[in-house]
């Protein structure tokens, strides 16, 4: 055998290998050792070669472009998977739901979700996620940090991925659009939660009443209200609410700020919704029926205290003298008998 043949093997996994550098190298894979450490931020590498690929993070350096759309990346593998974007190559699919991928990285990632496996965990609250972002991301809401800051409003994040979403707002940029009502988004989670009032799809259901919701994040809002809990306090008046939404509401009572204005009648109002139903009221539009009399309503809210008619419920009852009522504005003017305000 020629000099140039003799083979080297890993002592642990019997690999053979052509040089006993590379012997020495891969060695390292197989301890717990990490001798190479960056001057910077200490993290430490197992390999030297990764130690110099981590040091171009903390030079700015970003040396390779994009020849298309000239975004710029600290490292070749970098820009090679972001061209996989331009030429809408998808090579890697999953085998359990066939979702394709530009980035094999990806796929391993997204085939967590299908394993169930939640391997990383809060070391403070002890929550499981399935990937390591997500674990990082987290764990600043603990520490409390917010180190993305928004250069038009000085609102600041805890990821950058958000601050990205929310900068779309200032740009009036609205790229995403609805393939049936040509309704336009800024962000993409919003299009996939709006397409779910086209589908007629509810699936996040709760366990408590049963009522189902098109969205997680409605469902979980909606649980406070089994659970009791009002975490949303007032600083103005001390009440508290179920939802950080109804707290910026109610504050608007004590700010007296209607910036919301119908442009046939200048009526303003305090809530977008509210003046979207008044409009309604202009366009002489009825889309709420009720489905026994056939009467129409501009309002859903209206449709519904109309079908506790047919019912025959009357769920708001006085605690004076115990009579029911199926409205609860009409509770509050019966309530002012007992009160003798007139």
């Amino acid at each position: 055998m020629c000099a140039e043949d003799h083979l080297y093997g890993s002592a642990v996994c019997h690999q053979e290998l052509n040089h006993q550098y590379d012997t020495e190298a891969h060695q390292h894979e197989h301890s717990v050792q990490r001798p190479y450490v960056c001057d910077v931020c200490k993290k430490t590498f197992r390999r030297k070669f990764h130690l110099k690929t981590h040091q171009i993070s903390h030079s700015g350096q970003r040396p390779y472009a994009c020849d298309v759309c000239n975004k710029t990346f600290n490292y070749k593998s970098s820009l090679k998977t972001h061209q996989l974007i331009h030429s809408g190559l998808r090579p890697y699919a999953c085998n359990v739901c066939n979702k394709t991928f530009s980035h094999k990285g990806n796929l391993k990632t997204h085939q967590l979700i299908h394993s169930g496996q939640r391997p990383y965990a809060c070391n403070v609250c002890n929550k499981t996620f399935n990937y390591k972002i997500s674990l990082k991301t987290h764990q600043l809401i603990h520490t409390g940090q917010c180190p993305y800051a928004c250069d038009v409003c000085n609102k600041t994040f805890n990821y950058k991925g958000s601050l990205k979403t929310h900068q779309l707002i200032h740009s009036g940029l609205r790229p995403y659009v609805c393939d049936v009502c040509n309704k336009t988004f800024s962000h993409k989670f919003n299009l996939k939660t709006h397409r779910l009032i086209h589908t007629g799809q509810r699936p996040c259901a709760c366990d408590v009443c049963n009522k189902t919701f098109s969205h997680k994040s409605n469902l979980k809002a909606h649980r406070l209200i089994h659970s009791g809990q009002r975490p949303y306090a007032c600083d103005v008046c001390n009440k508290t609410f179920s939802q950080k939404c109804h707290l910026k509401r109610h504050q608007l009572t004590h700010t007296r700020q209607r910036p919301y204005a119908c442009n046939v009648c200048n009526k303003t109002f305090s809530r977008k919704m509210t003046l979207k139903n008044h409009q309604l009221l202009h366009s002489g539009l009825l889309p709420y029926a009720c489905d026994v009399c056939n009467k129409r309503f501009s309002q859903k809210s209206n449709l519904k205290t109309h079908l506790l008619i047919h019912s025959g419920q009357r769920p708001f009852a006085c605690h004076v003298c115990n009579k029911t009522f199926s409205r609860k504005g009409n509770l509050k003017t019966h309530q002012l008998i007992h009160s003798s305000q007139r």
